[in-house]
């Protein structure tokens, strides 16, 4: 039975010693049911780096240093330092329906609640703390040349005076042109419920496939004027706990706890893409599934064969909101057929 469920799997390293796969590819076979464990740990792996971020750790280099401003771009390097690469393991399936992505990679460090509070005995307090994340950004009508993360990837306000920096980056389209397909996997306000934020980026930045604001400050400073304390600062406090009920007028401990921001749930065209996540032994591993055809010029739409073959690239957070690794080659993915042909493999 387990060799029947792992024919495609094994089909696809029989080919593969009789033509060259394409070292930008990631190929995905397809299925007649939903991938399981044994499905993933045989599927052909495409190892991805990503460079330029900031690794989340207990004493970063505050300070950038002279040689960062001469190696690195204005598109997707920041921080105090170029950190060495992280390997991102990637793995696809497909069915009738739906598309399946995996990815994994090492973070030695679990950030999923976003600015969670917690009580001290006396008053609550917000860690500060950011979250762990990924993108996939999508050619959608398959027309940018030798596609990557670049295309969208932009530093504003770039600045250096002696080893000061500053900048900020922005997801955007450097002008007017095909949209991109945007899937925004947040650890903590998207992770726990299990999905991923379905936008776009276009020339004047990133927007929600449905509009609206998803995620909300869990702050009672949020809701005051003029002589509310700033948000997640001293004297503020949560609206609602982990289970969702009010904090006014319950009794707390030094137990409690509450979530730094309130997600709402996608609708629509925003909840295409479901997420199943897990970070276990300093390792995240998330599992995307979005249909194959949605039929939204927003998104990318995906069909076995070379010729639908469709580039993407992928950038990844560590206890940030702004400063993040990014894909810099080309990679695209391929559906391939049920039959198998090797020709479809060049």
């Amino acid at each position: 039975m387990l060799i029947i469920r792992l024919l495609p799997i094994i089909m696809l390293l029989l080919l593969s010693a009789c033509t060259d796969l394409e070292p930008d590819r990631l190929y995905a076979v397809r299925l007649d049911h939903l991938p399981a464990a044994t499905d993933w740990d045989a599927a052909l792996p495409k190892t991805v780096w990503v460079k330029g971020g900031r690794l989340n750790k207990v004493d970063p280099l505050p300070e950038i240093d002279k040689d960062t401003v001469h190696t690195s771009t204005a598109s997707c390097h920041h921080g105090s330092s170029l950190p060495e690469p992280v390997a991102i393991d990637l793995r696809a399936f497909y069915t009738d329906q739906d598309l399946y992505l995996r990815l994994s990679w090492a973070d030695a460090n679990q950030n999923d609640n976003m600015r969670g509070w917690s009580y001290d005995g006396e008053s609550w307090r917000s860690s500060g703390e950011l979250e762990d994340g990924i993108g996939i950004i999508w050619d959608i009508e398959r027309e940018y040349p030798d596609f990557s993360c670049a295309y969208a990837c932009h530093l504003e306000d770039f600045g250096v005076s002696g080893q000061s920096f500053r900048g900020h980056n922005r997801m955007k389209l450097a002008k007017q042109g095909p949209l991109l397909d945007l899937w925004n996997w947040k650890a903590g306000r998207t992770g726990h419920l299990s999905f991923a934020d379905d936008r776009f980026i276009d020339q004047d930045g990133i927007h929600g496939d449905l509009p609206g604001e998803l995620f909300r400050p869990n702050s009672l400073g949020r809701t005051r004027t003029s002589e509310a304390p700033d948000i997640f600062a001293a004297g503020d406090r949560p609206l609602y706990d982990l289970d969702g009920n009010g904090v006014a007028g319950q009794i707390q401990t030094v137990f409690s706890r509450a979530p730094g921001y309130l997600t709402e749930r996608p609708v629509g065209d925003r909840a295409d893409v479901v997420a199943r996540s897990v970070w276990r032994d300093g390792r995240w591993t998330v599992i995307l599934r979005r249909s194959l055809q949605t039929g939204s010029v927003r998104d990318a739409q995906f069909a076995p064969g070379a010729d639908a073959a469709i580039s993407f690239g992928i950038a990844l957070m560590d206890n940030s909101l702004y400063e993040h690794y990014a894909s810099t080659v080309p990679l695209r993915l391929l559906l391939l057929p049920p039959t198998g042909d090797a020709a479809l493999l060049k």
